[in-house]
């Protein structure tokens, strides 16, 4: 079925989106304290480990057998969850998943409170609630702060990152009527806690996500920080809880593994201040009607792919975007996804099935930073090159022939082969190259499709003596020598200093 969301339907072009983002000077230092101060954090709580490869590798194989027999573990799911006194419902596509939702959240109220779900955000439900004229209402502070300011989440664990505690507060004077509001974070968080209080205690319907789903179970895990989560989990009458299918872990246990490595590398905490887990119903406590909405939404087609099925281990943590220095940059906006940075840039365009996102993998500089904080070692930079590939082999032959990019290679392959060519084609460029070398002595701007290189840098000029014409016109090359130092460096051996 076609998806709907608006954000599906909408085209992705990184470039364009990013552009003007790189000129807005607030939200670029917005999201770089951020990232500076998670990866701080990150860093010694996962020194503190001895065994954090060990961790990290022990993660990575119970996600990688997870989606060996992933279908095995579903229905395993659904039996304990059904056996617990839940409801399993399956959506293939965002459309089914939403519809679903619409017939469970019908209530008197017309509202439902929500606890951060970027299933959700994946599906546009909020904008299918508000159609419907039912009223969602999030409860995660960064989720109601980008709601109150009709924003888009730009982080998966900080939806709100790119917004300061100053623009918080301008939001928070307008929407609530708070002119006398402080700017420090307890002003703030008390505002957000008298002003969801009360639809705690009237909302009859909660909405929530999943971080792990258990099959050995039929239980739902959730961690986070503020206990709105813990307040949606148990008040409510009626719970929802919104997954896609590869949330699944095997056993509880595994718990022990995915418990250490989430906090720390989302937050770069221990362990969340609140991790719930709830299995069914129980006469008497909690939500007396739950409802696990497991969405597919094109992750069997990501599963088919040898090459880029382990991007459905990924856990959310959020670790990548930290480390990258594209989405450092940039924010997540940029990605027109909710899904941004380096783990949007492999799973959006495969959740499209390479129909949108085309520019989102080379969305990257390849460095390997995510990589190296991945805690289930996703091999997203090998993602990205495989995806890079589809990109290319997707258009039609002409179209890949005639592409500036492969004829600019193809030249580039016709110039290395011979020494001639590579010698003149030196030369041409230092003729080439001097209307655009400024009095800075850089190359800040350069015509065409070359252009795309210094719109965000400068970019130094070709010397004007190669390596190869300095070693031959040096003095010692006629006599005989055989000193291969540059003018100005002594051929002396330092002295070594006297203990």
């Amino acid at each position: 079925m076609a998806p709907t969301s608006e954000r599906e339907r909408q085209p992705l072009d990184f470039p364009s989106a990013a552009l003007p983002l790189l000129h807005d000077a607030q939200l670029r230092g917005n999201v770089r304290h951020a990232t500076d101060v998670i990866q701080g954090k990150r860093f010694r709580v996962v020194a503190e480990m001895p065994d954090w490869q060990s961790l990290r590798e022990a993660g990575r194989q119970v996600r990688a057998h997870t989606l060996d027999y992933l279908d095995v573990y579903l229905e395993q799911f659904e039996q304990r969850c059904t056996a617990a006194g839940g409801h399993v419902h399956w959506a293939r596509d965002t459309a089914e998943a939403n519809r679903i939702v619409l017939q469970l959240a019908q209530n008197p109220t017309g509202r439902v409170i929500k606890i951060k779900s970027m299933t959700t955000e994946e599906t546009g439900l909020n904008h299918a609630l508000e159609a419907a004229g039912i009223q969602p209402i999030e409860t995660d502070l960064a989720e109601l702060i980008v709601q109150l300011g009709h924003d888009k989440p730009s982080h998966i664990v900080a939806p709100a990152l790119h917004k300061n505690r100053h623009q918080v507060r301008e939001l928070f004077v307008r929407a609530m009527n708070l002119p006398d509001l402080g700017d420090r974070p307890e002003d703030l968080a008390e505002a957000a806690r008298v002003y969801l209080r009360q639809q705690f205690l009237s909302t009859p319907v909660a909405i929530s996500g999943a971080n792990f789903l258990i099959a050995e179970t039929g239980g739902v895990c959730i961690v986070e920080s503020e206990g709105n989560g813990r307040m949606c989990l148990t008040l409510p009458q009626k719970l929802i809880s919104f997954a896609g299918i590869d949330k699944i872990i095997p056993r509880f246990s595994d718990l022990e593994v995915m418990l250490q490595l989430l906090p720390r590398s989302a937050t770069g905490e221990r362990m969340n201040p609140y991790n719930s887990v709830w299995t069914g119903v129980h006469p008497g406590d909690g939500p007396q009607e739950f409802h696990v909405v497991l969405l597919d939404n094109r992750r069997t087609e990501v599963l088919r792919d040898p090459e880029a099925r382990e991007t459905l281990q990924c856990i959310r943590c959020g670790a990548c975007q930290n480390a990258c220095p594209v989405y450092r940059q940039t924010g997540g906006h940029a990605y027109g996804s909710v899904y941004a940075g380096p783990i949007g840039a492999i799973l959006t365009p495969q959740l499209a099935l390479m129909e949108r996102g085309q520019s989102l993998p080379y969305a990257s500089t390849l460095c390997g930073a995510c990589y190296e904080v991945c805690p289930v070692k996703i091999n997203i930079p090998e993602i990205l090159i495989h995806l890079r590939g589809r990109v290319v082999t997707g258009r039609p032959s002409y179209l890949r022939a005639l592409h500036p990019e492969a004829m600019m290679m193809r030249g580039m392959q016709w110039m290395f082969l011979s020494e001639t060519r590579f010698r003149l084609a030196q030369r041409f460029g230092r003729i080439a190259q001097r209307p655009w070398i400024r009095r800075s002595g850089w190359i800040e701007r350069l015509p065409s499709i070359l252009g795309g290189w210094t719109r965000t840098r400068d970019l130094r000029p070709l010397p004007q003596q190669s390596f190869r014409e300095w070693f031959q016109a040096r003095p010692s090359a006629s006599t005989g020598s055989h000193s291969t130092l540059p003018p100005q460096v002594s051929s002396e051996p330092p002295e070594v200093p006297h203990g």
